[in-house]
């Protein structure tokens, strides 16, 4: 067997498949010393190697591919492979067939890792045995081992996750569906990925909505199964019809259910700043209240969460300026969403690979909101015509890379502000991941700390 792609997914097939007793074969096109880390993971389970350019016959001469979320679907040589006979399958289409429980899937555009995390904290507060894994960061298949029956199964799912499987989870969850990779797909090839989700899914099965995004507000109709819904707004209505799941009633997050609502915590217990986490914490309070949480261990758990890392994440206040580490945030709504968190002056940090995406509506609100913006990597003069394009008069900064941008906002910034490195590109120009981008801004700001 041959597993394409030594990422997190990788790693977590070779373990796998190896513990199974198959042969497995990595093919990857990056050269040895991109992946030191990821090899040293697979030792043990000492894989042939099929590395750099030659990696054709790994995987069309293969009894059957596993293919990593990062790699294209599409390739030529997957599809060879497939016209030769060669079954193509995933870490995610595998652990689906494989896992013993219901999984609760979750995905989305953005906020899924946030739902996520939380979902795992009310049930962690719950005391009920549960696992997390998929796009969180965490190889699916290496859960299997202590799942039963009756554990409660959390996996957040990406879309090109969702683009290998055969069937869908249980519950489904889908956060929102907005403009994202359009770089690498068309708009109705991505709302298809995330529509899959619950595309699978049997009568007996529930699929969740938030009522307050207009496509999957669009897509509930297409649900084979029951469907519960999250809505900002006090309402839970859609084409004509009512549904059960949470909503915020004046300033308390209620559970509704049959007509009735039922307080789980006043808005005001949340920790995370801004409306799209408010709307993460209803996904993930309808999603825990499904899988057994009880209310009082899902609000003790919202009360406590400060978030996960990369996002809106605080890093350090230094000489009154806040800076917030947001490297998750790979589109301009993202950072719109980041942005629009805070009330105080903000500086800006926008940079990264662009995407293909709307710039006008950033540009428009960091024109109104920020008191400086600094840009780079290699987007960053994209940025910055956008930005010159809605308000000449902003004060703007273009620099090489994010410990640059760093230093450049420790200049303008004053007492009171917040520094926002929320890039609105993806990391790859310069990094293997957001994680790691993040990683450098939070390196760079300590060494504004260590030099004072």
């Amino acid at each position: 067997m041959t597993v394409v792609g030594l990422g997190i997914e990788g790693v977590d097939l070779v373990h796998f498949l190896t513990s199974e007793g198959a042969r497995v074969t990595v093919s990857d096109s990056r050269r040895p010393e991109l992946i030191r880390a990821a090899l040293d993971a697979v030792a043990s389970c000492t894989p042939t190697l099929s590395l750099g350019d030659d990696t054709h016959t790994a995987v069309t001469g293969a009894d059957m591919v596993f293919v990593s979320q990062s790699i294209d679907w599409h390739l030529p040589v997957l599809d060879e492979a497939r016209s030769r006979g060669v079954a193509v399958s995933s870490m995610a289409r595998l652990f689906l067939e494989r896992c013993p429980a219901p999984v609760a899937g979750i995905t989305g555009s953005s906020g899924k890792t946030t739902t996520t995390a939380l979902v795992g904290a009310m049930l962690e507060a719950a005391g009920l045995d549960h696992v997390v894994g998929g796009n969180i960061g965490v190889g699916l298949l290496g859960l299997l081992g202590r799942i039963e029956a009756d554990t409660k199964v959390v996996a957040e799912l990406s879309h090109t996750q969702l683009e290998s499987v055969e069937s869908s989870p249980h519950w489904a969850c889908l956060t929102n569906v907005t403009p994202n990779h359009l770089d690498q797909f068309s708009w109705d090839a991505y709302v298809d990925l995330k529509r899959r989700i619950f595309r699978f899914q049997r009568p007996d099965d529930i699929a969740i909505f938030n009522l307050d995004d207009p496509v999957s507000r669009e897509l509930l109709a297409e649900a084979p199964g029951a469907i519960r819904a999250t809505s900002l707004e006090g309402h839970l209505e859609a084409n004509g019809r009512s549904f059960d799941g949470v909503t915020v009633e004046g300033d308390v997050v209620v559970r509704r259910e049959g007509g009735t609502s039922v307080a789980v915590l006043p808005r005001q217990d949340i920790a995370l700043r801004g409306a799209h986490n408010l709307a993460n914490v209803l996904q993930a309070t309808a999603v825990a209240s499904l899988l057994g949480a009880p209310d009082e261990a899902i609000a003790a758990a919202v009360r406590a969460f400060r978030g996960v890392p990369h996002r809106l994440e605080h890093v350090a206040t230094l000489d009154g300026v806040l800076w917030v580490n947001d490297s998750i945030a790979t589109t301009p709504e993202r950072t719109l969403a980041g942005l629009r968190s805070y009330t105080e002056p903000v500086v800006l940090l926008l940079g990264g690979r662009d995407k293909s995406l709307p710039l006008d509506e950033l540009a428009s609100e960091a024109a109104r909101r920020c008191r400086a913006v600094v840009t780079f990597g290699e987007a960053g003069d994209l940025f910055a015509e956008a930005l010159r394009a809605a308000s000449p008069a902003l004060p703007l900064e273009r620099v090489g890379d994010i410990e640059a941008a760093v230093r450049a906002a420790a200049r303008v910034a004053q007492a009171g502000d917040v520094v926002l490195c929320s890039p609105a590109g993806t990391s790859f120009d310069a990094y293997p991941n957001f994680e790691r981008r993040g990683d450098a801004f939070r390196q760079a700001v300590q060494a504004l700390e260590g030099g004072r």
